[in-house]
């Protein structure tokens, strides 16, 4: 079963050896690594060079955000199943996507996603995101699967369309509504830690990120009628206790 794994990078030089080394490692090797680059001006393309022999397809252009690459990769995937690895992420074993590949093929499932740790700079675990399996109402209170660990099979692209670049920070929040609305798909909790993420980005890391991350949230809300006010208080309330799992 071949996999399509989509990194988006932009001046990602600190951290991008780390993540292609952990690409690298992984025993399940009927992989296309595509790297979508924004026109990185410090050294992450000269170091993505140096593992040139594992990477399918390098596109390095100016981009319009983060979602823009995104869907510039997922046009470009051959894959059965897509999934995503951020330019400072890494897996959290050498054996991940084996067992990607593997539930896909016993599950019968459509959607897989599992497990996610958010770490420092210096490596300590900060908040340790266990999600569960999906119920039908599960949206409605808050619920979401991490995105960093969601893999889909390519037809569910095909089916509900790519991220919606209207969102600068919550696209993937609202593509998981669109997903997880679906009835006639199968999803599937593999209950491991599938990936190490270091804390910041777009919509971590200050104050005024937390606010704009939860205004589109709501936006997303609004936009698939899922819930109310009280699903967006409800998912921020669910950071707690991944907060509290961590001390």
């Amino acid at each position: 079963m071949k996999i399509t794994i989509i990194t988006v990078t932009y001046n990602s030089a600190e951290s991008i050896r780390e993540t292609l080394e952990s690409m690298a490692r992984q025993s399940h090797k009927d992989v296309e690594h595509i790297i979508i680059d924004g026109g990185s001006t410090d050294k992450t393309l000269s170091i993505i060079e140096q593992y040139k022999e594992n990477i399918a397809i390098l596109v390095s252009e100016k981009d319009n955000g983060i979602y823009d690459a995104m869907n510039k990769g997922c046009a470009l995937a051959h894959g059965e199943i897509i999934g995503f690895l951020n330019s400072d992420d890494t897996y959290a074993n050498d054996h991940i996507l084996e067992h990607i590949a593997e539930a896909f093929n016993k599950q019968k499932c459509d959607v897989l996603y599992g497990n996610l740790i958010y770490k420092s700079n210096h490596d300590k675990n900060i908040r340790y995101w266990k999600s569960n399996a999906f119920r039908k109402n599960s949206l409605k209170y808050g619920w979401m699967a991490p995105y960093p660990t969601l893999y889909c099979k390519k037809q569910v692209y095909d089916m509900i369309g790519h991220f919606d670049t209207q969102f600068n920070i919550s696209a993937d929040y609202d593509f998981i509504l669109r997903t997880f609305s679906q009835s006639t798909l199968k999803f599937y909790h593999l209950p491991v830690v599938m990936i190490n993420m270091t804390i910041g980005g777009a919509s971590n890391g200050s104050f005024h990120k937390i606010l704009n991350k939860s205004h589109e949230d709501w936006i997303a809300i609004k936009k698939n009628h899922i819930g109310s006010i009280v699903t967006l208080i409800a998912k921020n309330v669910r950071k707690i206790s991944q907060l509290v799992r961590c001390l």
